[in-house]
């Protein structure tokens, strides 16, 4: 088993070298996890698998991005500069702290490499950390608490290389009060907090701004959420000068195509309306998740375009399997703590949640 702090911040010694065993075989289990999240690629139905954005790029990166498909024999700036230079302007930040690479993904895959000896995370998480973990301790994000949880109250086990916090939270879409970031820095300076903001274009506070202050401060994000370019793979990373230094001397030299990189740069100018779309579809959302009620399923509360729901008695799986006959692709959460009811659900447009949800009433 793998060791947990609870909520209710019971004693726990935390012995790594005990864990070392039983590591392999949780990291394995987490593996096997996190393929449920991959694929979809060639479905036609309506995708719920994945968190994408239901809706499409911004006119303005279509544009910037066809433009650029005439030049693409020719590479972009090495190490994508302009996109480096207009993300460390638009936070406040030196550029040489800003890392960029083909999706987040890759870019938290290299941070493990590197500092994911033993983690801790806030759990349920975004499933690949638990994979990519060599070994994890977690505190348990509880169903009655609706998920929610002070930070100010994170105990992190002696030893932790890497502590992971994720906000907006994955899979629950809910966001934690990141004003006790800075005492939990100063508690822990010997361990490395990873801030995944994955999400933040559409809820929560950032803390990029505060990456120079804290050599032990690191931020990841991802323009395929709000920013609706998962095609086009946009991540990048907010890191302390050594660490960034470290990845950009180790990476490749372009590390996007040219219409990736004019897509980012054309999205970035035009966030009040990435603010604007964010808004839509949470309003879509909260709809689709009253509707869930009203079939008599418990739903979680968001602040993204996705949400947590339990479909118990109804088995989590066979409700999947049932919807992807029907068109839908959703996949049961797969979480044995919280138990076999639960799914994460992603708003598709207004037409595919009227379809979701008469496919759901067949099934219930």
């Amino acid at each position: 088993m793998v060791l947990h702090s609870s909520t209710v911040l019971t004693a726990v010694n935390f012995t790594w070298k005990k864990l070392q065993d039983t590591c392999f075989m949780e990291t394995g289990r987490a593996y096997m996890s996190s393929m449920l999240e991959k694929g979809g690629g060639t479905f036609k139905g309506i995708k719920l698998l994945l968190c994408e954005n239901p809706l499409p790029p911004i006119d303005e990166a279509i544009a910037a991005a066809q433009a650029e498909v005439p030049q693409s024999n020719y590479y972009t700036e090495p190490f994508s500069e302009p996109l480096l230079q207009s993300i460390a302007d638009s936070i406040g930040i030196p550029r040489r702290l800003v890392h960029i690479n083909a999706g987040s993904e890759l870019i938290l895959r290299q941070l493990f490499d590197r500092l994911g000896q033993r983690v801790h995370l806030l759990t349920p998480t975004y499933p690949l950390f638990p994979e990519i973990a060599k070994c994890y301790t977690e505190t348990r994000l509880l169903p009655e608490n609706d998920f929610a949880f002070d930070l100010a109250d994170l105990e992190i086990p002696d030893g932790t290389t890497l502590a992971v916090i994720v906000n907006p939270n994955n899979p629950n879409g809910g966001t934690f009060d990141m004003a006790p970031m800075p005492n939990l820095l100063d508690r822990y300076p010997d361990t490395r907090f990873l801030v995944d903001e994955a999400f933040i274009g559409l809820a929560g506070q950032s803390v990029a701004h505060l990456v120079p202050k804290y050599p032990n401060l690191l931020v990841t994000r991802t323009l395929s959420k709000a920013h609706s370019l998962a095609g086009f793979r946009v991540g990048y990373a907010i890191l302390p000068e050594a660490l960034a230094d470290d990845l950009n001397t180790h990476n490749d030299a372009y590390p996007l195509s040219r219409p990736s990189q004019a897509a980012a740069l054309a999205t970035l100018q035009h966030e009040d309306k990435i603010l604007e779309r964010g808004i839509r579809l949470h309003a879509w959302t909260e709809q689709l998740a009253a509707e869930l009620r009203a079939l008599g399923v418990r739903t979680y509360p968001t602040k993204t375009y996705f949400f947590l729901a339990d479909f118990t008695p109804h088995d989590a799986i066979e409700l999947a399997a049932g919807l992807q006959k029907q068109g839908v692709f959703i996949k049961p959460l797969g979480n044995p703590t919280l138990g076999s009811g639960f799914m994460r659900v992603t708003t598709a447009l207004p037409e595919g949640n009227a379809r979701f949800v008469q496919a759901l009433r067949e099934l219930l």
